[in-house]
């Protein structure tokens, strides 16, 4: 029985072992030629090396696979190789690569509608940015797959075996870690006595790499004297080198006055008798400089040296090799050579010393060398008063390969990093060809992006920005705060021409229009308006864990935003309304914020948001919904800062250490700030002078023409003309003091409306007094235009009155609303008991005035036996429906007579 268990478990268990194993090749024939070829990856970027072997017709195998990790990788195939084609490519797994890899192995299955007749090029391809990271390329080996195909074995089967293409430089037998930064590689060949030896480092780019055989003579500390290394490195130009060096002494090449050299200097350059230190064993073979890592590879003899300064290499024994990072000096009219400074003093990192045995099959290199600083192109950095021009010419070291033959260049480098400052105007003199229409987008990519990225923005340039030398087109573009931090430069035509754009904060100054000072000089507030949204920023001028600003008169009663820095680094920007001096009144607001952003340099804390102008919800939903910011009115603003702050449960802690000493009233639109009293006084007066001249003096007028023209001759019409004169003239001069103090007149408050609406009906009246049609003489009918002008008159007198006293009560909840004076209640209680007597007084007038038009009445009926013409008063009023004829005119009411009622009542 347990015999029995046992079978079934072996049987059960192998099968699972034998479904397993067969996944990816189930259902998959070997018909095609590269079946079992392996090649080698060609690397472009990211470090990419390894090994694909065609495992059958629609999957394959990799192994020691390394690269850096991608944004969104995937396996990519293409017709060829070109620019054109390769970016036309199209993925052929849905096997993605956006780890890092190190020395990885792994199987990847085709598409069930992809096979290898449709791929002459495989790739590992990202596709946000259209990069290249390494390829193989299948066309070019279709002879050496047949010629290798597999023999039939002797019962008719085909065997299988492994025909590896070896064509890539970067690819060898051993590798060996010098340091963190620093990697040797070679290959043997016996056949022909030499070896090839790649040096890899994560390095700068006027760095040199050395690496060499130390004198077997030489012991302890004194293994680089008498060393035959190699020299390599690049060329200004980017052309890599490698030069046959030996080491006479510790110090950089120097000539003595009989015409030698000693020092670290060149074969070529030591100078003898028999001439034999001339020759210059080593090779270049291929060099390339790809995500800040330099990688040269050379050639040289094990045995058969040709010189004194050159050591034999015994590839059976364990030899002494010495090694060495450091800055390189180019030639100059002195010397003519590439000469290494010195390497410092910092052991194991930048020079050091080990055995090897080059016939030791050794490989301790696990994974790609990630270099801090991967971007080797030219940084041009923007100055808002020198153009940048643009031009176009070839690829000669573009960042991002595949790459079109031509690309853009600016100040004559090929495809530089440009780095510009938020709120600095760059000005692009464009000469790049009518081919190239230069533009600053969003895609990684370009030409033409929006066909395919509905999403992409275009920051400047477009169709028009293109031009040659001769006629060139200047683009000016300022980039604001809200410009994203990398975006990039194109062609509108042609994909991949430009490169990358970087964003920086070039000062909160800069990136504003406005900046004031707030209380205490600790804090800084910085704005920019626009039509329907607020951009700002605070900055604490002193170290603080965490820094509010608040709109109100005190944190009390304000809505708050706060912005710190949480545990793991990130920025934070919140907003609360504070009804209350503990944590308990501090409730957390759902603003509309945008573009927010809160950093700490030093602890020194700044934050940034953009809001809109007036929320967009109802007053009575949320207590944010009432956070209005009016810029025609001052906003006062507070701060605060303190040395800890969480987004989740407030506590006593979360109180402030610092705070402002009063609010400042920040005049928006006039871009300064003033103190809350400062600006009282003037507001003040503003508001007394329109009243002594809406509440006093224009009513006046006005009771004098209805109710005094019983006074002999013309006294009511002076009285009527003088104060009006004298009203108009104080509200004109109160609208001055308002205007001067606040430096500008913006129509948006209702207080604003109403008083504008006043004064111009108050002007009006002048005008209209210039343009009064003639009485009629006595026993005429007055006439239409007469009667009109009346109307007129009338109307629009009484209507100036109503609307000076509403903009006088708006002007008073103005005040205590947005500049928190007091006593407003109780001015508002004066201004009605004011105006209600001046109602009464009105009433008794009126009611004196009929009771003396009855009088004159019957004494006229008494008196109707004189003789002759009857000389009435101006008591007539022609807008009755009865009318009597008009007298004439005073002399002394020409055509300047000022009206803000009827004449004749």
């Amino acid at each position: 029985m347990i015999l029995k268990s046992l079978i079934l478990f072996f049987i059960v268990f192998y099968s699972f072992l034998f479904f397993c194993d067969a996944d990816s090749s189930t259902n998959c024939n070997r018909t095609n030629p590269l079946v079992d070829l392996e090649f080698e990856f060609k690397m472009f970027q990211h470090q990419l090396r390894g090994y694909i072997k065609i495992i059958d017709d629609c999957s394959f195998r990799i192994s020691q696979f390394d690269m850096l990790s991608g944004s969104d990788v995937h396996w990519w195939g293409a017709v060829s190789s070109d620019f054109g084609n390769l970016t036309n490519g199209f993925v052929v797994s849905d096997h993605k690569l956006n780890d890092t890899y190190a020395n990885s192995s792994f199987v990847v299955r085709l598409f069930d509608n992809v096979t290898w007749s449709m791929i002459n090029v495989l790739s590992v391809w990202d596709l946000p940015t259209a990069s290249d990271f390494g390829h193989v390329e299948f066309a070019n080996v279709t002879a050496l797959a047949n010629s290798s195909a597999p023999s039939p074995s002797s019962d008719g089967e085909k065997e299988n075996h492994v025909v590896r293409v070896q064509t890539e430089p970067t690819m060898f037998e051993n590798c060996k870690v010098l340091s963190k930064k620093f990697r040797v590689r070679w290959s043997l060949n016996l056949e022909e006595d030499s070896i090839e030896i790649g040096l890899e480092a994560a390095t700068g780019i006027m760095n040199y790499m050395a690496f060499g055989w130390a004198d077997p003579k030489s012991t302890g500390s004194e293994l680089m004297l008498g060393a035959d290394v190699a020299v390599t490195g690049f060329k200004e130009d980017w052309v890599p080198f490698v030069e046959d060096f030996f080491i006479s002494k510790y110090s950089e090449c120097m000539k003595n006055s009989d015409g030698s050299v000693q020092g670290v200097c060149p074969d070529s350059a030591y100078q003898g008798s028999d001439r034999v230190g001339l020759v210059n064993d080593t090779q270049l073979i291929y060099g390339h400089r790809i995500d800040g890592v330099s990688f040269v590879r050379y050639k040289r003899p094990l045995s058969k040296v040709h010189g004194k300064f050159d050591h034999p290499i015994d590839h059976l024994a364990n030899m002494t090799v010495i090694w060495a990072l450091g800055k390189i000096r180019p030639p100059d009219t002195i010397q003519s050579y590439y000469l290494p400074q010195n390497h410092g003093s910092l052991p194991f990192e930048t020079f050091g010393h080990l055995a090897i045995n080059v016939s030791d099959h050794v490989n301790d290199c696990v994974g790609p060398l990630d270099a801090e600083d991967k971007e080797d192109q030219d940084l041009i950095i923007a100055d808002g008063k020198v153009p940048l021009v643009v031009t176009s010419g070839p690829a000669l070291h573009y960042p991002n390969p595949p790459n079109p033959t031509k690309v853009l260049y600016i100040n004559k480098k090929v495809a530089p990093v440009l780095r510009v400052e938020r709120g600095v105007p760059v000005t692009f003199s464009i000469q790049a060809g009518h081919d190239v229409a230069f533009y600053v987008t969003s895609d990684p990519i370009g030409g033409n992006a929006t066909l395919r990225n509905l999403t992409e923005i275009i920051y400047a340039g477009g169709p028009q920005a293109e031009g040659v030398k001769a006629s060139p087109t200047d683009l000016v573009w300022a980039p604001d705060r809200n410009t994203p931090d990398r975006i990039y430069y194109h062609s509108l035509y042609e994909k991949k021409m430009g490169w990358r754009v970087e964003v920086v904060d070039g000062g909160l100054s800069d990136m504003y229009n406005n900046s004031v000072v707030l209380d205490d000089q600790q804090v800084t507030l910085f704005w920019t308006l626009s039509k329907d949204s607020i951009s700002i920023a605070a900055r604490g001028e002193k170290k603080s864990g965490y820094l509010a600003i608040g709109f109100g008169s005190g944190m009390v009663n304000s809505y708050a935003y706060v912005g710190w820095i949480d545990d793991k680094g990130a920025g934070h920007v919140n907003t609360y309304w504070i009804d209350g001096k503990d944590a308990s009144s501090i409730h957390l607001t759902h603003e509309n914020l945008t573009y927010v952003r809160c950093k700490t340099e030093s602890g020194i804390m700044t934050l940034e948001f953009t809001r809109p102008l007036n929320p967009s919800c109802s007053w009575e939903d949320r207590p944010e919904c009432k956070n209005i910011i009016d810029p025609t009115t001052p906003l006062k603003v507070v701060w605060a800062m303190g040395s800890r702050w969480t987004n989740d449960h407030l506590n006593e802690k979360n109180m402030h250490s610092f705070t402002s000493s009063r609010p400042i009233l920040v005049l928006l639109l006039r871009g300064s700030a003033e103190a809350e009293q400062d600006l009282l006084p003037v507001l003040v007066v503003h508001g007394f002078m329109m009243f002594f001249a809406w509440g006093v003096l224009l009513p006046g007028g006005i009771l004098a023409a209805r109710y005094l023209k019983h006074l002999k001759s013309d006294g009511w019409y002076k009285i009527h003309v003088y104060l009006q004169y004298s009203g108009l003239s104080i509200v004109l001069l109160a609208l001055l003091f308002a205007v001067a103090e606040l430096q500008g007149f913006y129509v948006n408050s209702a207080h604003v409306k109403f008083g504008f609406a006043a004064i111009l009906l108050a002007c009006i009246q002048p005008m209209n007094a210039c343009l009064r049609p003639q009485k009629p003489a006595n026993g005429e009918q007055a006439s239409l235009k007469r009667v009109v002008w009346e109307y007129f008159h009338i109307i629009v007198g009484r209507s100036a009155i109503v609307v000076g006293i509403v903009a006088l009560f708006t002007g008073m909840k103005h005040l205590g609303e947005r500049y928190g004076a007091e006593d407003v209640h109780g001015l508002n209680w004066a201004l009605i008991i004011w105006f209600l007597l001046g109602a009464l007084a009105v009433i008794y007038l009126e009611y004196c005035e009929r009771a003396r038009q009855r009088i004159s009445r019957r004494v006229l009926e008494r008196s109707n036996w004189v003789l002759g013409n009857l000389e009435e008063d101006d008591s007539v009023d022609l807008l009755r429906s009865t009318r009597m004829p008009a007298d004439k005119d005073p002399q002394t009411s020409a055509v300047m007579e000022v009206q803000l009622e009827p004449l004749n009542r």
